[in-house]
């Protein structure tokens, strides 16, 4: 069976010299990066980590990430990337979910009350005592990686993907982003929500990835220009930074700058055009698909748009039948192309029971105009987009009504002009209100994104007839 492991051993056999990865432990070649990984393969391999079992990585943004990504994968195990901006009960309740046997990152990164099996400086692997499952064979006989996924519905999902379907889709995207060895990716995002049509595109395709984890404009802009980037592949507040920066900057090596993760106003795109020169690209993504849609031709007249559907894709508006409307009119996105997720995990759910019609329906609201290109407009359910990270209502209620005299409470979004929204609260409390105190007490339970800025208290929550809270 094909294992996506093969592409990392390709690209060093074609280009061992070539920088891989520069971070802040230095550069390293595809060749040393090819026998760090193999190394740590094997040590794997000696603890019989194998098909049926489920690995989680949890590891920094750098080197030691896609070294531990392409050594669990090469062992043929399904592995999680785990992150670490998660809060620790998250951390656990994902590892639970997900039902992983083994934990692997460097020593600092991983601070998990599990035991040690085996130490590799710089990495260690803790067994969970959760036991294998082998049904997920029974239906994808191999899969690659797993990532929760905030979906359209309040629970978050497993999204099973097989080392085919990832092949598949980093072929589908490279037909427009047309990455190759030539390239220098300036690499800003968290790397475990983004790693198939991304890190792994760039090591198929041979390109040298530039680590930057400074989020000040000036750390960027030195990093493109000292590392004479090609390409940029950012969110919407990396945008408005660099757009921000009251110095001018040459950064013209950049052929393409794409903006992902959430949506971006023109004015925005507008106004980083106007200061380098360049045009901002949206890009589509989402992980049962990967990336079917960029705006790749208009993004001078229409920045906001999310953009056209790329070649091996098929993209169609869909009314509450699932079934197309007409150009011009507002409907939910669906889409069809290679590359889509395999299965759901727990419960198990194949693909084709997901699809309508054969659409994966994304939940988004859009609209195509005649020429073809989409425009997202909001979003079905509830979700909320905090910097590119999507929270639900429910989940940061359930914990503000573990605190002690709420009685009930209400999450909602508002707007921000940097960060696109932050969320906020209402709370019916009975006793003494201390909004200080209820918001440590997020931070104990939430990543800090999902933490409410501001909590208010309230007599009353509207709710619709049925008894649930209304939202506005």
């Amino acid at each position: 069976m094909y294992n996506i492991y093969n592409s990392l051993l390709t690209t060093a056999q074609a280009f061992p010299y070539q920088l891989a990865i520069k971070d802040e432990f230095g550069e390293i070649s595809y060749q040393v990066l090819f026998e760090e990984t193999e190394k740590l393969k094997s040590d794997l391999k000696k603890l019989n980590i194998a098909r049926g079992d489920k690995i989680g990585v949890l590891c920094n943004d750098n080197r030691h990430f896609i070294i531990c990504l392409y050594a669990s994968v090469a062992t043929g195990a399904l592995v999680m990337p785990i992150s670490l901006q998660q809060n620790i009960h998250e951390i656990r309740d994902n590892i639970n979910e997900a039902g992983l046997q083994y934990l692997l990152g460097t020593q600092n990164d991983l601070a998990l009350e599990y035991k040690h099996v085996l130490e590799v400086m710089p990495y260690t692997v803790f067994k969970t005592g959760i036991p294998a499952n082998g049904s997920l064979l029974e239906v994808v006989p191999n899969p690659a990686f797993m990532r929760f996924t905030s979906g359209t519905t309040a629970k978050a999902k497993g999204v099973v993907l097989s080392h085919e379907s990832v092949l598949e889709r980093i072929n589908a995207a490279n037909e427009l982003l047309e990455i190759d060895n030539n390239d220098r990716v300036l690499w800003l995002l968290p790397m475990a929500y983004h790693f198939v049509v991304s890190i792994v595109l760039y090591i198929h395709r041979g390109a040298s990835i530039i680590v930057n984890n400074d989020f000040f404009a000036e750390g960027i802009l030195k990093t493109i220009q000292g590392n004479q980037a090609s390409f940029f592949y950012g969110s919407p507040v990396h945008i408005k930074l660099l757009a921000a920066y009251p110095a001018s900057v040459d950064i013209s090596s950049l052929r393409m700058v794409i903006s992902t993760t959430a949506g971006i106003s023109s004015e925005a795109c507008q106004i980083f055009k106007n200061k380098y020169h360049l045009a901002v690209s949206q890009a589509f993504g989402i992980i049962e698909i990967g990336l079917p849609i960029i705006n790749n031709s208009s993004q001078h007249k229409h920045p906001e748009a999310v953009g056209y559907t790329l070649p091996a894709y098929h993209t169609e508006v869909l009314n509450d039948d699932f079934e197309p409307v007409a150009l011009g009119h507002l409907g939910v996105l669906g889409v069809k192309g290679p590359g889509m997720f395999d299965a759901y995990l727990n419960p198990l759910i194949l693909r084709a029971e997901v699809l309508q019609n054969g659409w994966f329906v994304t939940g988004d609201i859009a609209v195509k105009n005649e020429d073809g290109l989409i425009f997202i407009k909001g979003r079905k359910k509830e979700v909320m987009n905090v910097h590119g990270n999507k929270v639900f209502p429910g989940e940061v209620e359930a914990v503000l009504n573990r605190y002690e005299g709420v009685e009930v409470s209400r999450v909602f979004a508002k707007q921000h002009p940097l960060v696109g929204e932050v969320i906020e609260a209402e709370v019916i409390i009975n006793g003494e209100f201390e909004e200080e105190k209820i918001i440590e007490h997020c931070h104990e339970y939430l990543s800090t994104f999902k933490v409410p800025k501001r909590i208010r208290k309230v007599d009353n929550i509207e709710r619709t007839g049925s008894g649930k809270i209304k939202r506005h």
